[in-house]
């Protein structure tokens, strides 16, 4: 009997492995089809993995105005603080957006167009100033020279024309950010949000109940410090950019430099990248100031930003994020270069975090192995 019943497992173990061959081999003999169906379903969950991160940006922020809500001494606000709590979050986002569109964006807008408008002149108008030089200045070497001769060379204005720069937006809006994908990501936000004790509840108990009790204690505690780091990253980085902006914005229209609320804008949009994106922003900006309005502008546009950084990054910063995030800048370096090369700007943005949540890791199993090390000399010695 026991013969019978080994030798039919034998047989189910050897038709398993050959199905598995066979699916395989269709597979990668069907590879553009199977690949058109994880494309396919992809697109299809896109909406809700947009909600689900919505959801997970907007987490905190919820339960923050949710507790201010449930201390209410009415008991109606009290009892729907939750939907309260989400209804406000929702607002604060729509009037930030009504802000946005109506004040911001058509300032950098028009700054822009007329930037695209005359990039063929100021361009012109740059040669001629190199031209102008005399033949002993250091700008003149060959190397310059080449690479001048080079640009001379290409047609700047085809590459900078205001109605392909349009449809490249357009289109990237549109596919990306479909208007039903959008509903359904804010509905399923929305629900994810409402639900958010329930889900927590269910993944816990999931995963109390797979693991083992200390593994499970140990995913617990990497998953919130992990969540603290990157709300924290997250939320002080998008208010400290904000705060870059509109000062670098206020001091350059101060100074008389063209296209100050451009530069602000990009200056604070890039700032949200440490190190690295501020370096590439103000490089752009000062090329810009150069261009337009001559060297001693963009020299002391320059100096003033290079002032206003330092400010934010030894007074603003420090009181926004409190306790830093404790990264070598050669790591936070490392990082940005990674995620940048795979992900593009948004890897390069979440670079940081990321490699913070790494540094935890392993600095925590090191600690672990050192202490097994010491554990077993100890037992060794006795």
């Amino acid at each position: 009997m026991n013969e019978i019943k080994n030798h039919g497992k034998k047989w189910l173990y050897w038709f398993f492995l050959g199905l598995a061959f066979i699916i395989v081999y269709k597979a990668l003999d069907n590879f553009g089809n199977v690949m058109g169906v994880f494309t396919k379903f992809f697109d299809i969950i896109t909406p809700f993995l947009a909600g689900i991160f919505i959801s997970y940006l907007l987490y905190m922020p919820c339960k923050k105005i949710e507790e201010i809500y449930a201390k209410s001494k009415l008991k109606w606000i009290a009892k729907k603080s939750r939907a309260l709590s989400i209804l406000t979050v929702y607002l604060i986002i729509l009037l930030l957006l009504i802000i946005l569109i109506n004040f911001i964006l058509p300032v950098v807008f028009e700054s822009v167009v007329d930037l695209v408008n005359n990039i063929q002149n100021y361009y012109e108008i740059a040669i001629n100033k190199y031209n102008n030089l005399p033949e002993d200045n250091i700008l003149k070497s060959d190397m310059v020279n080449d690479v001048i001769q080079n640009i001379q060379n290409l047609d700047i204005k085809q590459y900078f024309q205001l109605e392909k720069i349009l449809a490249y937006v357009v289109n990237a809006i549109d596919a990306v950010t479909g208007l039903f994908d959008v509903v359904v990501a804010i509905i399923v936000s929305v629900y994810i949000l409402a639900e958010r004790v329930q889900i927590i509840r269910s993944i816990k108990k999931l995963a109390e109940a797979m693991l083992k009790e200390k593994t499970y204690k140990n995913v617990g505690r990497y998953f919130n410090h992990s969540n603290e780091i990157f709300f924290k990253f997250i939320a002080s980085q998008f208010l400290d950019a904000v705060i870059v902006g509109i000062m670098v914005t206020i001091a350059m229209s101060i100074m008389g430099v063209k296209f100050a609320p451009l530069l602000g804008f990009l200056i604070g949009l890039f700032n949200m990248i440490p190190y690295v994106g501020a370096i590439i922003a103000v490089a752009i900006a000062t090329l810009i100031t150069l261009i337009t309005g001559g060297i001693s502008q963009a020299f002391w546009m320059l100096i003033v930003v290079i002032i206003l950084q330092q400010i934010d990054a030894n007074i603003i910063n420090p009181k926004i994020i409190g306790q830093s995030l404790k990264i070598s800048p050669l790591l936070v370096m490392f990082a940005i270069t990674v995620g940048g090369a795979y992900f593009g700007i948004l890897g390069m943005f979440l670079a940081v975090p990321a490699i913070a949540v790494v540094r935890i890791l392993v600095e925590d199993y090191m600690n672990y192995k050192l202490a097994m090390k010491k554990l077993t000399i100890k037992n060794e010695n006795f």
